[in-house]
């Protein structure tokens, strides 16, 4: 074999790894990247949360008051980002189809790690194990939009500080 041809796979792999490198970090951008700047947008402002009510996780009082487990974890988080909430209770169906568009920004009410909503949004890593109702164990996620992977990423970190209690 031509000397010249043998050096071609070395020089070919060594310009692939470099033009990797440029996109990877000549970009600019930080990785994880949220596409919406959602984590920006929420810090100092308002985190756009849903709740469909599941007790003792997600409760709705007579007089309105949301409150619950995850309600408390949602109010914690956005404090820790300085930000507010704003709420919005309905079914599971009418929140996914706000978060797939954008309207919402976490969706909580005790879902389950198997959750069949996870191939229309993107769920933490489980951040509890409880005993569901039919006496099995589970894991407890919470709900964010695809993609938004710094914001999931820093919702993530913050569940995993957190020793939430069955």
């Amino acid at each position: 074999m031509n000397d010249r041809r043998r050096g071609q796979p070395a020089i070919i792999a060594v310009v692939v790894a470099v033009a990797v490198l440029v996109f990877v970090t000549g970009c600019g951008s930080a990785l994880p990247a949220d596409p919406d700047d959602t984590l920006q947008r929420i810090r100092g402002g308002t985190l756009r949360a849903g709740a469909s009510i599941n007790p003792p996780w997600t409760e709705l009082a007579a007089d309105g008051d949301l409150s619950g487990r995850e309600v408390a974890l949602v109010e914690e988080f956005a404090g820790h980002l300085g930000a507010e909430v704003t709420w919005v209770v309905a079914g599971e169906e009418q929140l996914v189809t706000r978060l797939e568009h954008n309207a919402l920004d976490l969706v909580v009410g005790g879902l389950t790690a198997d959750t069949p909503w996870a191939d229309k949004v993107a769920v933490t890593r489980p951040y509890v194990k409880i005993v569901d109702s039919a006496g099995e164990p589970t894991e407890l996620v919470m709900a964010a939009p695809m993609g938004e992977n710094a914001y999931l990423a820093a919702l993530d970190a913050f569940l995993h500080e957190k020793t939430v209690q069955p």
